[in-house]
């Protein structure tokens, strides 16, 4: 095929995400202060998005919590600098079953499965312009952890998502999310053209090879835009594999802790380490009003209630 670089590129910074890394680095962010700060230094790097969590104060732990959105939102907004706020919906759809020889009933204390309106209450109440929908079911590294997400789940959460005027980012961490993806917009349940992240080299999704890469690239229908990000050392790899297949790049803490080997990194260190890949190949990377202007996106106030 042909090659299509991007020539206007922007960046995403995944700021904390819900994985168990609090520990692992001092600069994952915990609180909603630390976690805006950090978020409104991505901006400063060039991050023209900032993709969020939110995490227990105290114990790092994640948390789909609406106050907590709500007090990183409105942090984020108050900043001497515009960025595109893009809050996760992944949350509530943790399945934890029992051993292998009774798997029902499941471990309770590992689940947290809630309502399609519930696990949009916070993007209601804060209307970012994007957030994200998981397009599909899938097994995470853990062994008897599941992401349900499924048909009818993402249909309703996805219209909900399309009423309140927010772009969904569809997670695509296989190509049969893909596939469901473009059922969603022939149903007219989200709009065309439609937003992806390719998620790669999430176990046990889509594997980061190139192979399968450009699979789940030449998946992405005509007309719609795509990002894509892989993980751990293979972040900024594909900060240059993603441009040079025509999408632009996500890169942050959520994906990968270290700059270099045996470096830990901030997330302004990630943004600017991406941006200079970027501008090395002749791309021009897109501030906020560049990633509003090539997506669609309108700028809101939160609802008072």
């Amino acid at each position: 095929m042909p090659l299509a670089m991007t020539r206007e590129v922007f960046i995403t910074c995944a700021i904390t995400g819900s994985g168990g890394t609090q520990d692992k680095s001092p600069h994952v962010p915990r609180s909603p202060k630390a976690i805006a700060d950090s978020a409104i230094a991505a901006a400063k790097a060039g991050a023209a998005i900032v993709h969020c969590h939110v995490r227990d104060p105290e114990s790092g732990t994640p948390s789909r919590a609406v106050d907590l959105y709500r007090e990183v939102t409105e942090r984020i907004r108050a900043a001497d600098i515009d960025v595109v706020l893009n809050l996760t919906a992944g949350m509530g759809g943790d399945l934890t079953l029992g051993p292998t020889d009774a798997p029902l009933p499941h471990d309770a204390a590992n689940t947290d499965m809630i309502g399609a309106a519930e696990r949009v209450e916070h993007v209601r109440l804060c209307r970012p312009e994007i957030c994200t929908l998981d397009c599909g079911t899938m097994n995470f590294a853990e062994s008897d952890y599941v992401m349900v997400n499924t048909p009818g789940m993402l249909r309703a959460m996805g219209g909900m998502m399309t009423g309140m005027g927010v772009k969904p980012e569809i997670e695509a961490f296989d190509t049969g999310h893909l596939w469901y993806a473009k059922q969603l917009v022939a149903e007219g349940i989200l709009t065309d053209p439609a937003l992806v992240q390719l998620c790669m080299g999430v176990p046990w999704g889509a594997p980061d090879d190139l192979n399968t890469f450009m699979a789940m690239v030449n998946n992405v229908p005509a007309g719609w835009t795509f990002s894509a990000f892989g993980l751990g050392r293979n972040q900024m790899p594909y900060v240059a594999a993603a441009v040079l297949a025509g999408g632009h790049v996500r890169v942050g803490l959520e994906d990968n802790l270290y700059l270099e080997k045996g470096v830990l990194a901030t997330n302004a260190d990630l943004v600017e380490k991406a941006r200079g890949i970027v501008e090395s190949m002749g791309a021009t990377v897109l501030d906020a009003a560049g990633a509003r202007a090539k997506l669609g996106l309108t700028k809101r106030a939160p609802l008072d209630a």
